[in-house]
């Protein structure tokens, strides 16, 4: 059925032919855990965690207090500062603060998050 409406518009001729454009649809950026499903991405992110907790104890950044062994913030700091390899998994951490000159803004950083660990 054609509409009797007006609708307002402009017709702007740009050479004798017609061609349709076609928008393309940017493809989805991947994730870090290559998926969107909630269950995987913990999954994914626990297997990660268990993966730098072994690190974390092996490197002696951790100090056993009672029965629970607690990451030292000194050591944190320094590699959150200094990044590098091997030890985050299989890809390289940059350094976020090689010359040191942020360091109180990291130990903020990383004494929060060592607090939230304590939280249930």
């Amino acid at each position: 059925m054609i509409s009797e409406d007006a609708i307002e518009g402009e017709f702007v001729e740009r050479g004798s032919t017609l061609a349709v454009r076609q928008e393309e649809v940017p493809a989805a950026a991947p994730s870090l855990f290559a998926t969107e499903d909630p269950v995987e991405v913990i999954q994914k992110a626990v297997a990660v965690a268990d993966a730098l907790k072994a690190v974390v104890v092996a490197k002696g950044l951790v100090k056993k207090i009672g029965i629970k062994e607690y990451p030292l913030v000194e050591g944190l700091v320094m590699k959150v500062s200094q990044g590098g390899s091997g030890n985050w998994g299989t890809v390289p951490m940059p350094p976020n603060d090689p010359k040191g000159k942020h360091a109180d803004e990291i130990t903020d950083l990383v004494k929060f998050e060592q607090g939230l660990a304590g939280e249930k």
